[in-house]
């Protein structure tokens, strides 16, 4: 395994954050998020690959760029992918390094459609509801894998 490398990767929209809906997903950027989640990995003797796209290719290339860095996890925000890509999932499902799943809202207390997550089922976890926070937690989790 690369030397405690975690990727943070973020999906559609997310890099909207701070405006977009802020009852739902808080007022914190990405930005902010990126540098409260690098300066806990420093704490915990790891590296971080933090990257976000709206497109599903780069975020699929991006858990095979994991793989073979042999990364120890991926944290990913797929945003509404979560929903609808398979692609995520076959993805996931192909590489050897533990996915945690990361949502700032819970899904399961909103819209129906999204109560089913592509990404979850094949996901080692899943880390929702706690906002900004749940970037932490899903980084505490991956640093006991």
């Amino acid at each position: 395994m690369a030397d405690n490398l975690v990727y943070v990767v973020n999906g559609p929209n997310l890099n909207r954050l701070g405006t977009r809906e802020p009852g739902i997903y808080g007022t914190d950027t990405l930005d902010t998020i990126a540098a409260r989640v690098a300066a806990r990995a420093e704490e915990l003797g790891m590296t971080i690959e933090f990257c976000q796209s709206n497109h599903e290719g780069e975020l699929v290339d991006w858990l095979h760029e994991a793989d073979d860095a042999d990364a120890t996890a991926v944290l990913l925000n797929a945003g509404a992918l979560t929903h609808t890509s398979v692609a995520l999932h076959d993805a996931i499902k192909a590489i050897s390094v533990p996915v945690i799943e990361v949502h700032l809202s819970n899904p399961h207390t909103r819209e129906e459609f999204r109560h089913k997550s592509y990404v979850g089922m094949a996901a080692k976890g899943t880390i929702a509801g706690f906002g900004a926070r749940s970037y932490l937690l899903a980084l505490e989790a991956a640093a006991g894998l």
